[in-house]
């Protein structure tokens, strides 16, 4: 800003000083906008609630099924589950009275760490009416299971 002095005669300055105006200006704004309200633009929207779907597996109150198939997928009763919802469905199952059995049937080329996955979330869950299944469709150092012959 460019300010001027005076006459070197010794007049009087003749032109207005704004400099305190300005700063009284600016004071007054900002004290406007600290006391008006915060503009908010709200729209009412209606979400939809989320539902459970319905063909979600049940916990059967007298045997339930763990199934691993060769690509490492987890079903519980014959529908698909994350080993997260294995733990609750076990948790649900060990409150039951009676506790329900549990069958454990992975297959023969079920990749070893989803079993081993799987059992340690069933071990933690201290359930204890536990059985493996179809043990006998598998072969045991070269000799048939069943049998006991070897090949």
């Amino acid at each position: 800003m460019a300010m001027s002095g005076g006459s070197d005669d010794g007049s009087p300055m003749m032109e207005m000083n704004t400099t305190p105006l300005i700063d009284v200006m600016l004071v007054l704004l900002i004290m406007l906008m600290i006391t008006i309200p915060p503009v908010t633009h709200m729209v009412d929207i209606d979400l939809p609630i989320a539902q459970p779907p319905t063909d979600a597996p049940k916990v059967d109150p007298v045997v339930n099924k763990i199934f691993i198939d060769d690509g490492g997928a987890v079903l519980w009763n014959g529908s698909a589950v994350s080993q997260q919802q294995v733990a609750d469905f076990l948790k649900q199952t060990k409150a039951m009275t009676p506790e329900p059995e549990l069958q454990f049937q992975p297959t023969e080329n079920a990749p070893y760490v989803t079993v081993d996955e799987v059992l340690a979330v069933v071990k933690r869950s201290k359930i204890t009416k536990f059985g493996f299944v179809g043990n006998e469709n598998y072969r045991v150092f070269g000799k048939s299971a069943v049998s006991g012959s070897g090949n």
